[in-house]
């Protein structure tokens, strides 16, 4: 065809030629113009030739494939996610299979193909039209052209144009065309709703990935339906999809996270990330706690099915499954359930007690957590909330790693460890409880100071000298106490004493697998804009060395006493015992993973954790400040805590309200530890009931009959020696907690 068309213009060049003239300047100005334009147009077909060689030769198989591959679509099926059980293979979280209906959206597919296609499926199924909008039906009248060009004619000018007469966005153009679509015109009835609720669905699909269409009460003739429809209907298909169920209702379930819906698919701000690790858009993912932590963990991976299309009649022409799909992996945790409960039914029993003592009228609630120190595994992490607008108590399990407190006198031990690594106090040092009076802040002592009395470190532990302590936050700052002395700046004494306390677990992250954990507040800043030091800030280190300024989560206070049975060791605490393949039919399956101890640092030296366990045996069995748990089934180890933590007096503002946060750390066999319990009781207004030691005292026994005796626990545990059963003691003794 091109060579006919160079032919005929050379043809056309010798006519003109021959044509006689009698302007010899126009004669010959003809032929140059005709001559250049055969050359343009030669040139033209030139490259024409060129690109049609690229196209058909060089990248005709490329094209080719492009070609075949628009005529494949590949469907994916959803996996069901695995399933969390407690120690005893008891199904925490589960799966709901339920039949479903499924369209994968195609490339570049127009609202009007949107439109058609649900009403197709509309013919084919029954959905719930309940939640369709006015905006829904005015998208699916305007997926028309001829709709959209009617409601488009009703635009006035500055609807489509700003006011330099440029266009205006078409996503602004199309909302305001939105807004010209009449009530009559979106009149429709219940057939028409059915395709609009399937159109609303598919248009908000992402393309390429699976969309549920109905996944409730789907009926065999629907899937009869859509399975004779398929090959007209490409991207239709059958199959399971699931919801997650909760067998013991609300157990546990703030710890065990909460899935994504498909609707709301990924979240926003990890969006990206997860597109980038091979996720869809609308797939469901863990949010929070153990479904986000273990994401990659429990989620499935989707079955796929590669389908080529009839390029001719648009029809499925063969089907074939290319990947058959695989169930998350299930978690098995360290929690026994009925342990778990029988923590939380101790602490509801005496806090409902002390409810109704009227201790509580400004208290958030009760906590304790239950450990293995040997590995960090939780043996239960309980949690109760005072809601005080509907006077009940409520779980709040999730509170023990994202609620902190001020904890008082239990930190110690962790204060005398600070005091040796820093080189000012060594083994059983002798220093003096005394009144501590400095210029500008009230007297500081412990409780029952009445005057000057030689301390050891042993019997500061067991009195809760907070003096004792005070006094190795002097030698800190190189000082000795002078009554009525004042205090420079020493504010790099913080530091010292804060590095000690987080290398035990105190004001850092635990590494706990639970996501969302708190760290506890730990103020930073000494100093007023000015530069002056902040009024106090020097009163507040000392109340720092004895645990009354900074604030610290129960299941830190878990990792702290942890280390200390551990004789320095450090272990990152865990909830999840291991890792399990889906193919148990009653339990997790076959072990894939275990979770084993985490070693995150070491401290201290032996002979210095000699002083601080005689210290704190001695708390318990001789008289100390938590005496009141003596006569456990195990012989116990502990440290008592009382933070006051006054509240401002609307009624009185020079007489603030008096509360206190009662604590307790314990470990036991004292000898050889292989459980810790920490129990926080916050803001309550009288500690005089020692709540903390009987609490304390109660889970150490549950915990002795569950996994020493056998009942509902494990039975290769060993036994323990206990010389000391019965019940905690009803007594009074002259010794009190202190601060």
């Amino acid at each position: 065809m091109i060579k006919k068309q160079l032919e005929k213009y050379k043809e056309l060049l010798k006519k003109s030629k021959k044509q006689p003239t009698n302007e010899t300047n126009h004669t010959s100005e003809i032929p140059f113009r005709l001559n250049f334009l055969f050359f343009i147009v030669f040139a033209l077909f030139v490259a024409l030739l060129v690109q049609l060689a690229y196209l058909q030769i060089a990248n005709g198989s490329f094209f080719n494939s492009k070609i075949k591959w628009s005529q494949q679509l590949v469907l994916k099926e959803n996996a069901p996610r695995g399933s969390i059980y407690d120690a005893k293979d008891n199904v925490l979280v589960g799966n709901k299979a339920e039949q479903a209906i499924i369209y994968t959206k195609k490339k570049s597919m127009s609202s009007a193909e949107t439109k058609e296609v649900s009403q197709k499926i509309a013919k084919l199924i029954d959905v719930p039209v309940e939640n369709i909008t006015e905006r829904d039906k005015k998208d699916y009248w305007l997926a028309d052209k001829p709709n959209l060009e009617k409601a488009q004619e009703r635009l006035k000018k500055n609807e489509t144009v700003n006011a330099k007469g440029e266009a205006l966005e078409p996503d602004i153009v199309y909302q305001n065309t939105v807004t010209k679509v009449k009530k009559s015109e979106i009149d429709f009835d219940d057939s028409e709703l059915k395709a609009i609720a399937i159109f609303k669905k598919i248009s908000g699909a992402y393309t390429m990935a699976p969309v549920t269409i109905k996944n409730k009460d789907v009926t065999m003739e629907e899937v009869a339906s859509v399975g004779e429809s398929r090959s007209s209907l490409p991207g239709l298909s059958t199959g399971m999809d699931w919801d997650r169920e909760y067998p013991q209702n609300d157990f546990m379930n703030s710890i065990l996270g909460t899935v994504s819906s498909e609707k709301n698919g990924l979240p926003q701000e990890m969006s990206d990330k997860y597109v980038a690790n091979g996720y869809s858009r609308n797939d469901r993912v863990g949010l929070s706690n153990l479904e986000k932590q273990y994401e990659t963990v429990l989620k499935g991976t989707k079955a796929q099915s590669k389908i080529v299309m009839d390029s001719q009649t648009n029809k499925i022409k063969s089907e074939k499954q290319v990947y058959p799909g695989e169930k998350g992996k299930n978690l098995k945790l360290t929690v026994d359930m009925k342990f778990q409960q029988k923590v939380e039914e101790i602490l509801r029993e005496n806090y409902e007690a002390m409810i109704s003592q009227g201790k509580t009228v400004y208290s958030e609630g009760a906590y304790a957590v239950v450990s293995d120190p040997k590995t960090g595994a939780i043996k239960a992490m309980a949690g109760l909330e005072l809601d005080h607008d509907e006077k009940k108590l409520k779980t709040d399990t999730l509170g023990t790693i994202n609620k902190a407190f001020t904890p008082g006198s239990i930190v110690k031990p962790a204060t005398i460890m600070a005091g040796y690594q820093s080189g000012v106090i060594s083994g059983n040092e002798t220093l003096v409880d005394e009144f501590i009076e400095l210029q500008g802040d009230p007297v500081k002592k412990s409780v029952f100071t009445f005057g000057p009395r030689p301390m050891t470190a042993v019997d500061a532990l067991r009195e809760s000298s907070n003096v004792y302590m005070m006094k190795i936050a002097f030698k800190m700052m190189g000082i000795d106490y002078v009554p009525n002395m004042v205090l420079g700046d020493h504010t790099e004494v913080f530091d010292i004493l804060r590095k000690t306390y987080q290398d035990f677990g105190l004001g850092a992250p635990t590494g706990i697998d639970i996501a969302g954990e708190s760290y506890g507040l730990s103020p930073k800043n000494h100093y007023e804009n000015d530069g002056t030091m902040i009024n106090g800030r020097m009163g507040n280190l000392l109340d720092l060395s004895y645990g009354n300024f900074d604030t610290y989560t129960p299941m830190q206070l878990t990792q702290y006493v942890n280390t200390i049975a551990n004789n320095g060791k450090k272990l990152a605490p865990h909830i999840v015992e291991g890792i399990y393949e889906n193919n148990g039919e009653d339990g997790s399956g076959d072990l894939v993973k275990k979770i084993e101890p985490r070693v995150l640092a070491q401290i201290g030296t032996q002979e210095q954790y000699d002083i601080i366990h005689e210290g704190m045996y001695q708390v318990v069995n001789a008289n100390g400040s938590g005496h009141w748990m003596a006569g456990t089934k195990y012989v116990a180890s502990a440290k008592t805590g009382t933070a006051e933590v006054p509240r401002d007096n609307p009624d009185d503002k020079e007489n603030p309200i008096e509360l206190y946060n009662s604590t307790m750390i314990a470990y036991a066999p004292s000898d050889d530890p292989k459980v810790t319990v920490s129990v926080v009781l916050p803001h309550i207004s009288d500690d005089q009931g020692h709540e903390n030691s009987f609490i304390t005292a109660q889970i150490l026994d549950a915990y002795y009959d569950f996994y020493e005796e056998g009942n509902q626990g494990d039975d290769d545990d060993e036994k323990a020696d206990s010389d000391n059963e019965g019940e905690p003691a009803e007594e009074e003794s002259e010794s009190q907690e202190q601060n």
